[in-house]
């Protein structure tokens, strides 16, 4: 293999490369980059056995002098290209299996492993796609990746599930304590149920960060292909039958809030920097506890007690206030600032239904966006 291309065409195809390496791995083989290299086009893969990247560079900088493959470190490889400064980087591999790298006056030698021993990477087969903007995908995982398990307790709880049926997709994400769920329309395309771990979609959403763009969605069993520009990135399903969460949500509420976002969100702030943390193990749920009360004259006050460090409380003046009874309530200010950041509205609404029931979320300007709390029994 002998090639000559673009360092910054290099590099922006490597910085999406990156996006499947694993940080280490049981198969040294999987931390290399396997570069393959034909005539025309110059095609790099990675994988890290739950995400796969390919992409096909065939920009006009790129020569290809000589034909061939290799599998070269990755993480240096990538920093190496990083570093150096010059306009054009030309890649020989030599003999005695070492990959030398020319930039101006610098020559870098890295060992390469055997292209041979590199897993073959099966790819979905490429048809019927599932078109969709890739800002609809960025804002899927913004507002719903947060709410997934963080522990392998309940390994289907951390992905987001995606349902689709007759063309109504519902998105959803719950760690068993809170739950986000999204609503889109995607008409005329089959009925599927699969879950995508909640990695692979932060990894996706960084890959398309600046890409405006439709991407392609093509589905089998247990895998998930995404294909854009020039780029083919996979991931596996889950295994496993997510939660039915339908009645989860309540459907009627005697008391609902409205707030200005932003003064809820930091009014939380400051009173949670006092509140005591739960006493479980479970981290799913150590989070910071404050109680919601309404008060006289329709004020809200945010609270908390805390017996070693102090006490905290705030009152708030609501934008509205539809309550037929008082209630104090209880809940982690972690998992309410988690769900504020979801939402684009300036303001927002919580709907009550009870003081152990789960309580909602929705934005003014989110209709299709709901997100649930599972509170807290306080002690009186």
């Amino acid at each position: 293999m002998n090639l000559v291309i673009d360092r910054e065409i290099l590099l922006e195809n490597l910085n999406t490369i990156s996006r499947g390496l694993p940080v280490k791995s049981p198969m040294p083989i999987l931390t290399g980059i396997k570069l393959y290299a034909t005539d025309t086009d110059l095609f790099m893969t990675s994988s890290n056995t739950d995400i796969s990247v390919e992409v096909t560079i065939n920009d006009a900088s790129l020569q290809i002098i000589e034909a061939g493959q290799t599998v070269v470190p990755g993480r240096f490889f990538i920093d190496i290209i990083r570093k150096i400064n010059s306009k054009k980087v030309s890649l020989f591999l030599s003999e005695d299996k070492i990959l030398i790298i020319k930039a101006d006056r610098g020559e870098y030698k890295l060992h390469i492993m055997d292209p041979l021993d590199y897993p073959k990477m099966d790819f979905v087969s490429q048809e019927n796609p599932l078109v969709i903007s890739a800002d609809v995908i960025k804002s899927i995982v913004r507002e719903t990746v947060f709410a997934t398990a963080q522990n392998e307790k309940k390994p289907i709880l951390t992905g987001v599930n995606l349902n689709n049926t007759s063309g109504k997709l519902i998105i959803t994400a719950t760690d068993s304590f809170r739950l986000s769920q999204k609503i889109i329309s995607i008409p005329d395309y089959k009925d599927f149920n699969i879950t995508i771990p909640a990695k692979s979609l932060d990894e996706l959403a960084k890959s398309i960060d600046n890409y405006g763009d439709n991407v392609n969605i093509y589905l089998s069993i247990n895998k998930m292909l995404v294909t854009f520009k020039n780029i083919c990135f996979q991931t596996r399903l889950l295994d496993g039958n997510y939660p039915d969460t339908t009645r989860l949500i309540p459907q009627e509420f005697p008391i609902v809030l409205k707030f200005n976002k932003d003064e809820l969100a930091a009014a939380v702030e400051r009173v949670s920097l006092l509140s005591p943390r739960d006493n479980t193990k479970d981290k799913e749920i150590t989070y910071s506890i404050i109680k919601l009360s309404i008060k006289r004259d329709r004020i809200i006050e945010i609270s908390t007690n805390n017996s070693i460090i102090g006490d905290a409380k705030e009152e708030l003046i609501p934008t509205s206030v539809e309550a037929s009874n008082s209630i104090t309530i209880g809940f982690s200010s972690r998992y309410l600032l988690d769900s504020l950041k979801s939402f684009m509205s300036t303001e927002i609404s919580l709907n009550l239904s009870g003081e152990i029931r789960p309580f909602i979320i929705k934005g003014e300007n989110d209709a299709n966006l709901t997100q649930l709390i599972l509170p807290v029994r306080m002690e009186n």
